[in-house]
């Protein structure tokens, strides 16, 4: 079934044509890639797609009555709400019902009257039916798997951008619309919660409509790829990998047409060509052969003519060369410790990088991995424990944070800054990172965070290097300029150290894992999916039933008398309303029902009177 159809949309902005005449549907429990080079206008669309833009011709028609979720940057709150607050509006209708269930408990309590009792069921059963005593569960579902539950208590606008981004994604994923539209969703999300999220979205009861350059995400989640290019798009059925293929054989199918009604093309010019000498030669002239030219003209005139399709898009140009080699021993890092207040990073690392070494750090946000990269480079001190850096070494850092001091210096005079050359010679070099033209003389605070990127790798390109050191490198690049970055480092002679959360990237390039978790660093000589792997066995080892009862019992201990003996006498107050429900109705199945509710409450106050009892001995 089409729940969206989009029919002939164009949207300008001051004159640029984004795009015109698109068209194309999206169908019931679709997953939907919506890929594109930078600044091609997928957020655009998906702006069109969410309403909260207007197309400038055309229209977008949805199906009456389907609930569409738009994952913004950051989410509307009160200055004053905690995020955990801030993730209840999403379940908006039922805590009006709770509202009311309670009001009326208290009222019940002082004097129970039929009505009130009748009015309480049907409010219980209305709680009941859209998910209300799963609300709370839920909401730590989603808390735990994007790694905010330690953000519940504080406030929202306490928090980081990125932090506001996550809690954004929560919000929308619990409000469960029919269309669920997100716009690079795994931004500011560690490989835990990427891969929660994955398993989520397969899942997920309704539509999804995704942008990512994330390529390992789009293989696991999407089954449909609209692929937004030149103001135009076009439609696949398969996911990522699968689009790639097709797209090529696509545009070679093009092509061939193309060269076929060029071959076409010349040779009805030349046959016009030779008419009309052929009329001409003739005394008199010959109107039939005159006639037969025209008719040629008019025919080449209404064909429809292909386009000559792209083959090689323009990409950066990245290549590094490492002029000088360093050492042998590259880094080392034997027992060192950092805790930050309170926080207790890692304890007793021990890291060994060498000549050549492809080495990846991975974790969790908040375990440190950052935090070693600068031990590493001496910005900050280990609390114990000894960093060496070895000989020779000529080090290029790269981090996710490029220029995020600059005030408002330009792209030529930043990159001039680091890189001796001729302004000649630096708008040369900067084409190379797609700068051309007056774009080099743009402030740098100006830049989107994929433009800050590629001037960065613009430097480092011109330094002598033998050791890249990367900070999410990958971040803010489309996926070409991703697939450049990678092909440039497979073929750097030198050492390289990351940071990152991109899979394919981890998969493509690094064969040794340092793996920060619980505050311990492990190796894995191997790719990503084998130091998972590995990861899931030692997990597995660990003593977790002796961890679960000692939190199981902390919590229980938490829990007051008073709140205990509350819970007991509002279930009796649910069971008083369920009772007389019971002695009035005269159908079968709703007797059965109430009676299966009944048992069920039942059940939860003998447990609750089980913990009154073991609190009091």
């Amino acid at each position: 079934m089409i729940i969206c159809s989009v029919n002939k949309i164009s949207k300008s902005y001051g004159g640029n044509v984004i795009f015109e005449d698109l068209s194309f549907e999206i169908k019931e429990k679709d997953r939907v890639g919506l890929v594109g080079r930078n600044g091609c206008g997928k957020t655009t669309l998906m702006k069109l797609l969410s309403a909260i833009e207007t197309a400038d011709e055309g229209q977008i028609h949805w199906k009456k009555g389907y609930e569409i979720g738009y994952l913004s940057q950051i989410p509307d709150s009160q200055h004053d709400q905690t995020v955990k607050e801030v993730l209840k509006t999403s379940f908006q209708s039922l805590v009006e019902i709770e509202m009311k269930m309670k009001s009326l408990e208290e009222k019940m309590a002082q004097e129970s009257r039929d009505a009130d009792i009748q009015k309480y069921g049907d409010l219980q059963d209305q709680f009941i039916r859209e998910g209300g005593y799963e609300m709370e569960t839920n909401l730590e579902r989603v808390a735990n798997g994007l790694q905010i539950t330690s953000l519940l208590p504080q406030k929202f606008s306490d928090l980081s951008g990125g932090e506001k981004t996550k809690v954004g994604l929560g919000k929308i994923l619990l409000k469960n619309p029919d269309l669920l539209l997100l716009d690079e969703p795994t931004n500011h999300l560690d490989l835990q919660a990427i891969e929660w999220l994955g398993d989520y979205l397969k899942d997920y009861p309704g539509t999804v409509v995704v942008i990512s350059h994330d390529r390992y995400f789009l293989d696991e989640i999407v089954n449909r790829i609209i692929d937004l290019e030149d103001g135009e798009v076009h439609l696949y059925k398969t996911n990522f990998s699968g689009f790639v293929k097709e797209k090529e054989e696509r545009l070679l199918q093009e092509f061939q047409a193309f060269q076929e009604q060029q071959k076409k093309i010349k040779k009805m010019m030349e046959a016009i060509k030779r008419l009309r000498e052929w009329a001409n030669r003739a005394n008199p002239p010959n109107e039939g052969l005159h006639k037969r030219a025209r008719n040629m003209e008019r025919a080449l005139e209404r064909m429809e003519k292909i386009n000559r399709p792209i083959l090689e898009r323009k990409k950066i140009n990245v290549d590094f060369e490492a002029v000088h080699r360093s050492g042998k021993d590259v880094v080392k890092l034997v027992e060192v410790s950092k805790s930050f207040s309170d926080k207790h990073l890692f304890q007793h690392v021990n890291m060994h990088i060498q000549y050549l070494d492809r080495v990846a750090i991975i974790g969790e946000n908040g375990t440190g991995k950052s935090t070693l990269l600068k031990i590493m480079l001496g910005q900050i001190t280990p609390d114990t424990g000894e960093a060496t850096l070895g000989s020779n070494l000529k080090i290029g850092y790269l981090s996710q944070q490029a220029f995020s001091q600059t005030t408002d210096t330009s792209v030529i005079d930043t990159f001039r800054n680091e890189i001796s050359v001729t302004e000649g010679e630096a708008r040369h070099i900067l084409a190379k990172f797609l700068f051309y033209g007056h774009s080099v003389f743009r402030k740098v605070n100006q830049l989107s965070g994929g433009e800050r990127m590629r001037l960065r790798l613009a430097q480092l390109m011109y330094q002598d290097i033998n050791f890249l050191i990367l900070d999410e490198p990958t971040n803010h690049l489309d996926i070409d300029s991703r697939e450049v970055l990678e092909e440039a480092l497979d073929e750097f002679n030198g050492t390289i150290l990351a940071v990152t959360h991109d899979r394919y990237f981890l998969n493509r390039l690094f064969k040794k894992i340092y793996w920060i978790e619980d505050g311990a660093v492990h190796l894995f000589n191997g790719d990503y999916s084998w130091a998972k792997e590995k990861m899931s066995g030692l997990r597995q080892k660990r003593v977790l039933p002796v961890k679960a009862e000692k939190a199981s019992k902390k919590k229980e201990e938490n829990v007051s008398v008073e709140e205990l003996e509350g819970k007991i006498e509002t279930i009796e107050l649910q069971l008083e309303g369920i009772t007389t429900q019971i002695k009035s109705t005269t159908k079968l199945d709703h007797l059965q029902e109430l009676t299966a509710k009944q048992r069920s409450l039942e059940s939860m106050r003998e447990e609750i009177y089980e913990k009154l009892a073991q609190i009091i001995e």
